[in-house]
């Protein structure tokens, strides 16, 4: 059936009311108001404000959310004022300069759920009556393509998506077709529990949201009705739908969309003998994806106390698929169907149809339709957009440097280079300031970049002093700062990287810098030439001569010395073992006997040998590890894990209090970790063992990610682990992780990764990095590997390799199941849902990443750390906010209810009211835009 008049008038009224205005009072630096608002008319001038007449909500002009040299304010023509037109489309903001010209909305929480919308009237504000079509994007990632049809017709853009920042950012991106321009910008906070489509990397563009059955088709609910303020436009046909509503108060209780009573209240039900709501559209290809897939959400309430005798109950079918048992209702509770992975077709029927039983008509309350909109584009790293965008402000930079500084890579700003490695933020590596006017001393800024490798502020004013701190940049090799007015002296920490050779300074053309000769040259160059030739030469002398006067007294008082100059492996001694360079206690055999009381108490037991318990003279618990006489791990492994263990000190490793070894006798004295190893909680079946949160288990991950991160970057020379897993990591009292078992572990040349190479592949199977099996040479990015699938553990509580009834890796087994956008089909059912979903689907992408094959695409442990941080922070945040935690999942085969439990744990179909909820498996998914919106049949 083709769509009738009655059912395209109002979706036409549905375009030009779907915006109507909200907000929040705020000022333009606080940017939120007391609801977490943001509501901000573009284009209105100075710092005006004013009060919306209907939602009575404050709008605030741009100024503060945008640069001053950015765009133009104007006017709409007066032809297109009209009564019932809402202020904030009066007028415009216009872009005729730069591809990319962005608002950013600020004081946000990052990993929190937010409603944002954009609103554009055109109104031949420019009198040129050309109508323009152009791209918006949020941050980095393209949100939708804005094309004005009409010169008095609002379009609107929505947008629901998890902000990984304090910020984001709405850009307008001029494609060619016209300047951009733009009505007003808004932004709503929304509960985590609400869309649970949406994570990190998924954000929902809405299509439309319809509030259906309502007598006056004039009436939009939203704030305060919906104090989340949606907006649900009125939409009703009364050639193919009935009406029915109800004044009394709809049980809403567990309703985790919380959608407004005004809307609930009403319902459509077909007027025809079939007894059948029918909705139909066809797809409309978008310009970045010309076969968009949907998420429909339906929302359903019992209006009608029936009889006894009397029987609602439906069927509901996409494309003639069932997806569902059949619905019953209960008296003004609250249901949601849902999809929860996108559904794709070339045209779509929704049927909701009764069942044979059933002596009633189906009924609908409210629709909601989205399109998916993509979050995985990296923005670039915070920390260098933080430091640029200082560095914009003080200098008061005149380029077009909006937006993201590194992303997209063909709108990148104007004279920086910036590296694209995959899997991690890009960063910035080359920063071209030369001849840019820049005033003022040198931002402590630029030392914040710490990718940065070329510097260039040359043939500018710059005055003061060159900044010391500038020789901290790890990776930089060329700073110019030539032409400029700056003065003093060169600071010793770039003479000596000038000296070192790894930094190139350009200062020529300051005439008040260095006009001490000598105090810009480092140390050893004040001496004069003879110094500089003569004083090696006197000091190789003098070693020279004590040397062999040394080496012949020792000759003469102890000839058999040079015959034999190592001691006999047997010879025990209870000081420091300086014949080893080792500076920790020394047991003998007969003292790890009385520690371990004759080795009454078994911990454990490794490759090395057995774990025993046991305590030091002054009553402290230690872990005593004694090697076994079937060990394969030699004097060699023995002698690197104490050699290791001795140099290096962090409080997420495990720390050595001493060694053994007496005559064949080798053993290993620890600190005490009463917890036991990850793998007795997470998958060892220990069931003295207490099961671990989320929480609890991010904070082990964070731990165990410092731990490594200090080996690969704070020791000298670096280490690789080489046996990360689940069992070499240890948990004390208060759950704090701290990594172990160091006898594998490597040194590298931090500059030269490759050169490090081994006899032997060494690992444990199922953590072991595949390209280091291939090539026999360990990396950093090995311990990434493992790494990452110990996190997957954490997530799963799966073993690294199941058999099911073949044996298969934890990588492909989660690769499979988030394929298909199912989160909860991973997560370790002992958590019973205790989580934020969006720190578990960060961490799953952090472990993905992690153990991506080619070791150049996996991330290093710094940036590991930061972003198991930031999922720490979502779930703590999580943990917080009490109002979010209800969420639910359930099976029932006719009534449908509600069980305050987690997200739907596969990919089904949810339903969901006051007392039961049902599932049922199918991919039931997206729901297509059109521009004339579903017909009614």
């Amino acid at each position: 059936m083709e769509q009738s008049t009655a059912a395209s008038r109002p979706w036409l009224l549905l375009l030009c009311l779907a915006v109507a205005a909200t907000g929040g009072v705020l000022q333009a630096r606080a940017q939120l108001d007391s609801k977490g608002f943001i509501s901000v008319d573009c284009g209105l001038p100075g710092k005006a404000s004013y009060v919306d007449g209907g939602t009575k909500l404050s709008y605030v002009s741009d100024a503060g959310f945008i640069d001053d040299t950015a765009g133009a304010n104007q006017n709409i023509s007066g032809q297109y004022i009209r009564p019932q037109l809402s202020r904030r489309y009066h007028d415009v903001r216009s872009f005729p300069d730069g591809t990319r010209n962005c608002y950013t909305l600020r004081s946000l929480v990052s990993g929190r759920k937010y409603l944002v919308r954009a609103a554009f009237l055109y109104g031949d504000y420019d009198g040129l009556g050309r109508l323009p079509v152009f791209d918006l994007h949020l941050g980095v990632n393209y949100w939708q393509t804005v094309n004005v049809s009409t010169p008095g017709f609002e379009v609107t853009a929505e947008a629901i998506v998890v902000v990984p920042d304090d910020f984001v950012q709405v850009c307008l991106v001029n494609t060619g077709a016209g300047t951009p321009f733009i009505s007003a910008l808004e932004l709503r906070p929304l509960k985590m529990k609400f869309y649970p489509q949406v994570n990190l990397m998924q954000g929902l563009v809405l299509d439309v949201r319809l509030n259906l059955g309502p007598a006056d088709l004039t009436d939009i609910v939203r704030y305060p009705e919906d104090p989340h303020d949606r907006v649900w436009i009125p939409w009703a046909d009364p050639k193919e739908w009935m009406e029915i509503s109800t004044t009394k108060q709809v049980d809403s209780e567990y309703d985790d969309f919380e959608v407004p009573t005004a809307v609930m209240q009403t319902a459509v039900t077909p007027l025809n003998a079939s007894m059948k709501l029918e909705i139909t559209w066809d797809p409309v290809p978008q310009p970045h994806d010309l076969s968009p897939g949907y998420f429909i959400i339906m929302h359903f309430s019992e209006l009608q106390l029936l009889p006894s005798n009397a029987l609602r109950e439906f069927d509901i079918n996409i494309n003639g698929v069932r997806l569902s048992e059949a619905i019953r209702l209960v008296y003004l509770g609250v249901g949601v169907i849902f999809n929860e992975k996108p559904y794709q077709d070339g045209n779509y029927n929704i049927s909701i149809k009764a069942t044979a039983n059933s002596t009633l008509p189906p009924i609908l309350n409210a629709l909601e339709l989205f399109s998916i909109m993509s979050m995985t584009n990296f923005g670039t790293d915070s920390r260098d957009v933080s430091a640029m965008t200082t560095i914009k402000t003080k200098y008061h930079v005149e380029k077009n440097w909006m937006g993201d500084p590194c992303a997209p890579k063909t709108m990148a700003w104007e004279k920086l280079m910036c590296s694209y490695d995959t899997g991690i933020p890009p960063r910035i590596r080359s920063v071209n300031l030369s001849s840019s006017g820049l005033n003022g001393d040198i931002s402590p800024s630029f030392a914040d970049l710490k990718a940065l490798q070329h510097l260039d502020l040359s043939n500018n004013n710059l005055t003061g002093t060159i900044l010391d701190t500038l020789s901290q940049l790890p990776l930089l090799k060329i700073l110019d700062l030539s032409g400029n007015q700056l003065s003093g002296s060169i600071p010793s920490g770039i003479l000596k990287r000038i000296q070192d050779g790894s930094l190139n300074l350009r200062y020529d053309n300051n005439s008040n810098l260095c006009t001490n000769a000598n105090s810009c040259r480092p140390a050893k160059m004040k001496s004069k030439l003879p110094i500089y030739v003569g004083a090696p030469i006197v000091i190789i002398v003098v070693i020279v001569s004590v040397a062999l006067t040394l080496f012949c007294l020792l000759r003469r008082k102890t000839p058999g010395l040079m015959k034999n100059s190592v001691k006999p492996q047997n010879e025990t001694r209870n000081d420091g073992d300086t014949s080893l360079g080792l500076e920790t206690r020394r047991f003998t055999y007969n003292e790890i006997e009385r520690i371990t009381n004759n080795l009454q108490q078994v911990l454990g037991k490794g490759g090395f040998g057995y774990v025993y318990d046991g305590f030091l003279e002054d009553g402290t618990q230690v872990a005593v590890k004694i090697r076994s006489e079937s060990s394969n791990q030699g004097d060699k492994e023995f002698l690197a894990e104490v050699q290791i263990l001795t140099r290096i000190h962090h409080k997420n490793l495990v720390s050595l209090i001493g060694f053994c070894k007496d005559g064949v006798h080798m053993a290993l004295v620890y600190e005490f970790m009463s917890e036991g190893t990850l793998q007795d909680h997470i998958v060892g079946g220990d069931r003295n063992a207490r099961c671990l949160t989320w929480r609890q288990r991010l904070k082990i991950a964070v731990e165990s990610a410092q731990g490594l991160e200090y080996l690969h970057k704070g020791c000298n020379p670096p280490l690789i682990h080489r046996d990360v897993k689940a069992t070499n990591i240890l948990l004390n009292t208060r759950l704090e992780a701290k990594i172990a078992d160091f006898g594998l572990s490597k040194a590298f040349n931090r500059d030269n990764e490759s050169q490090v190479s081994t006899n032997v592949i060494v690992g444990t199977r199922g953590y072991m990095d595949p390209e280091y099996q291939t090539t026999g040479r360990p990396t950093t990015k090995s311990d990434v590997y493992s790494f990452g699938v110990v996190l997957l553990v954490l997530v799963t509580g799966k073993p690294p390799t199941m058999h099911n009834p073949r044996s298969i890796g934890i990588i492909e087994w989660v690769q499979r199941r988030l394929s298909k956008g199912n989160i909860e089909g991973v997560v370790d059912v002992r958590m019973h849902g205790d989580h934020d979903i969006n720190s578990m689907w960060k961490a799953a992408d952090i472990a993905l990443k992690c153990t991506a094959h080619a070791s150049a695409r996996r991330p290093n442990m710094t940036d590991v750390v930061l972003q198991l941080q930031e999922c720490l922070k979502l779930e703590e945040d999580h943990a917080g906010g009490n109002s979010n935690n209800n969420f639910y999942t359930g099976i029932s085969s006719n009534d449908l209810s509600m069980r305050n439990d987690s997200y739907p744990t596969n990919q089904s179909t949810n339903v969901s009211q006051s007392s039961t909820s049902f599932e049922k498996e199918h991919n039931f998914g997206r729901v297509p835009t059109m521009d004339n919106g579903p017909a009614a049949r």
